[in-house]
């Protein structure tokens, strides 16, 4: 696969392996395969393809597309809530920080 990807020199690697599988095989294999840019992009091939159905338009437009997906599939559930309150924490001590940078700089 590696040899096949490199001899078309393609500009954009789009890994669509799911989290966190696809972003382990793009950095296993950054040194040897030559695209400049590789993207994981979960099951957005699965959505495109029509093997996934997406969330109803109210759940996507309220951010309760995860919730479907974990319902669709309860796989997710351990990645969702393992993962998740990490990403939250690191978010919100970003937010904090940011805006409190802010803050003092109009002292």
């Amino acid at each position: 696969m590696v040899a096949l990807i490199n001899q078309h020199q393609p500009d954009f690697l789009w890994v669509g392996l799911g989290a966190p599988k696809q972003e382990k095989w793009i950095a296993s294999h950054l040194d040897i395969i030559n695209v400049p840019v590789q993207i994981g992009v979960g099951a957005a091939f699965n959505f495109h393809s029509g093997h996934m159905r997406r969330a109803p338009v109210w759940m996507q437009k309220s951010g309760l597309e995860w919730l479907y997906r974990m319902l669709q599939d309860p796989r997710l559930i351990k990645r969702y809530f393992s993962t998740n309150p990490i990403f939250l924490a690191l978010f919100l001590w970003d937010f904090v920080t940011v805006n409190f940078r802010k803050l003092a700089s109009w002292s």
